[in-house]
């Protein structure tokens, strides 16, 4: 199904996902506590500086990740490992408030951000027939890394200091990446594409967008309300889960069981959505990503027995898998490739946006006294008008071809 080197730039789209995880929330939040003991400071003051760090990250990946379309990949791909390389090493000194703020900003900016920016753009900008299934392969390197990291952290962590563990970290992504790079995407250029046959389209007949055009295109906004429902939703759901539970009188157990249902769903879909994707396009697939998570939040909102959790997080967890796919492709099939880094800079950074924004809303709805009813109707809301305004649009969401 895939040529040499169409494996190759999968396998690298896989390992820089897999190490997008160290600029995670579900990663960096395995050192909360241990951060927290060694600073002296609470709950809300770490989640402050999180979500102050990670929004000026999202801003200032607009900037930076436009350069990807300008230089050669592997080039890139260097300078973001070096980038991560030294954000984890900072991140092992931290030693007063600033530090904390610096050490987030860079982790969020070089894992959570360039890294996993550079691993989708470069797989998108690549592939065109077989888009769905290389991105669904890729972002399984995600998903591997939520499987494996917290078992092993939570284990490194009862034998050796949270400071050495950054340091190995640090020391291991300079020797592993930089050689993974040159092995599998040195040769690979701007206009390196994926081999089609005589009968198929070619990608230079479709119009290619540049960023300021894209801005100026009312279906981008209709789509980016689609695209960000679920990073602020879902993000709430996971920092504010203990409210959920203790709303809920679920027991401290229900949703850290009811996770296993998140992740088995989400890597199913994931890999599945690939194949839908290529037979059926992004475009037609997309106002189906968000119906899981709407039925999720009247599951919510109707139903208190425990089992609802599993149901819960369970349709979540299929919403999560397709909009990690149709994430990327979408924009390639409307907009092109030829600017996708500038394109998907920008949505990137609406997502990492997206993800304060979700843990701040959850916040202030709840200091204001919001019960998790009513904050699943203000989801629910926010996703029924989403999709409204989809669903009018949705025969307009064709490239244009010159």
């Amino acid at each position: 199904m895939f040529n040499s080197l169409s494996l190759k730039v999968i396998i690298f789209g896989f390992i820089f996902t897999f190490f997008s995880s160290f600029g995670q929330s579900f990663f960096l939040g395995l050192f909360n506590s241990s951060i927290r003991e060694t600073l002296s400071i609470t709950h809300g003051q770490f989640g402050s500086i999180y979500a102050s760090a990670t929004l000026l990250s999202s801003f200032l990946l607009i900037w930076v990740g436009k350069k990807i379309d300008d230089i050669n990949i592997f080039k890139f791909a260097f300078y973001v490992t070096l980038l991560l390389s030294f954000s984890c090493f900072f991140f092992s000194k931290i030693s007063s408030i600033t530090f904390l703020f610096i050490s987030v900003f860079l982790m969020r900016f070089s894992g959570q951000g360039l890294m996993s920016h550079t691993a989708t753009t470069t797989i998108t900008r690549y592939f065109i027939k077989s888009r769905g299934k290389a991105l669904s392969i890729g972002w399984f390197g995600l998903s591997t890394a939520e499987f494996i990291l917290p078992v092993l952290i939570v284990y490194l962590l009862t034998i050796t200091a949270w400071q050495n563990i950054w340091i190995s970290i640090s020391i291991f992504i300079l020797i592993f990446l930089p050689l993974a790079s040159f092995f599998l995407i040195k040769k690979l250029d701007f206009d390196t594409r994926e081999q089609l046959g005589s009968n198929d389209p070619e990608i230079k007949e479709i119009k290619q967008w540049k960023r300021i055009e894209v801005l100026k295109d009312y279906r981008f906004y209709i789509v980016c309300l689609n695209m960000l429902a679920m990073p602020w939703i879902a993000t709430g759901v996971f920092v504010y889960q203990s409210f959920i539970t203790e709303a809920k009188e679920w027991g401290s157990f229900v949703i850290a069981q009811s996770f296993m249902v998140y992740s088995i769903s989400s890597v199913v879909t994931l890999l599945g959505s690939g194949f839908l994707i290529d037979k059926f396009t992004s475009r037609k697939l997309l106002i189906f990503m968000n119906i899981p998570l709407l039925f999720s939040t009247l599951v919510l909102f109707y139903f208190d027995n425990p089992i609802i959790s599993f149901i819960f997080l369970g349709l979540i967890g299929i919403s999560n898998g397709l909009a990690n796919v149709l994430g990327s492709s979408t924009w390639a099939e409307i907009y092109g490739v030829k600017y996708i880094g500038s394109i998907k800079a920008l949505t990137t950074a609406l997502m990492v946006f997206s993800t304060a924004f979700g843990t701040a809303l959850f916040g202030f709805l709840i200091d204001r006294g919001f019960s998790i009813e009513q904050i699943a109707l203000v989801s629910f809301i926010y996703i029924f008008i989403s999709l409204i305004l989809l669903f009018f649009v949705r025969n307009k969401l064709n490239p244009q071809y010159i």
